[in-house]
């Protein structure tokens, strides 16, 4: 019996914004349960391939697939995407005034699962899981990440994620402009995250080795120049910390 597809599946895929070409024919597979991290130098195409997988239209794809659970969602729009299990934690989480957190994620569930939820539906999950994260319940009123600090920012990602109930999940520099403690609380958030949703597949893009250690990868990929020029283990993620990368650029 052949063995089944990889819920996330990146096939030879080029991508430009503009006129410049920043994917050059990337290789990725995640398979249900597994969590990869993305790492590599400033301008190496780990965000436009983080941006790519959710649709973002600025971003062309000129050759190669990408599908989900076996299936070619290449050309599938943003809530399309959204709506079929795939999420996308922002580096940088807009604020967006006179919406409420509540309000926001009403709707964004309502679309996930395809029905019309009610307020109280909503609040009770909320809460549910704002208890388990360690979060104020008096963040569900505030407008979304209007006057947020950093890591309240990517706290209200997690929480996002725990409520839209992904099957694929990618995290892009979820940890950037965190101090430690708040690195460990996004790293603690993710587990709670996954103990509720084994099957979950996770993509993380990170600089970062810290926080690898709270979410321990099954699989580390490093990119250059818009390529995976190497796959490893989380010894690969040291090796890149204590050499960086010159050893692999061309």
């Amino acid at each position: 019996m052949p063995a089944p597809p990889a819920l996330l599946e990146v096939a030879d895929l080029h991508v430009r914004v503009e006129d410049a070409e920043i994917l050059r024919g990337v290789n990725l597979s995640v398979g249900a349960g597994e969590v990869h991290a993305l790492m590599g130098p400033n301008g190496a195409g780990k965000s436009t391939l983080a941006t790519t997988l959710l649709g973002n239209p600025s971003y062309e794809v000129i050759s190669g697939a990408i599908r989900l659970d076996g299936e070619d969602v290449t050309h599938w729009g943003t809530e399309i995407r959204a709506k079929a299990g795939m999420f996308l934690a922002f580096q940088y989480p807009e604020a967006i005034g006179g919406v409420s957190v509540t309000q926001f994620l009403r709707q964004a569930m309502s679309a996930r699962q395809g029905i019309d939820l009610s307020v109280l539906e909503v609040r009770l999950a909320l809460t549910e899981w704002m208890d388990r994260l360690g979060m104020d319940p008096a963040f569900a009123e505030r407008y979304l990440n209007e006057g947020f600090s950093g890591g309240e920012r990517k706290r209200n990602e997690i929480l996002q994620m725990a409520l839209l109930e992904p099957r694929v999940a990618v995290l892009d520099e979820t940890d950037s402009g965190l101090d430690v403690d708040a690195l460990a609380v996004v790293g603690r958030g993710v587990h709670t995250v996954r103990a509720s949703h084994p099957e979950m597949a996770v993509l993380v893009v990170t600089h970062y080795l810290r926080l690898l250690e709270d979410l321990v990868p099954d699989r580390v990929h490093l990119m250059i120049d818009g390529r995976i020029v190497e796959s490893g283990g989380r010894e690969l993620a040291a090796r890149i910390e204590a050499e960086g990368y010159e050893a692999w650029r061309a």
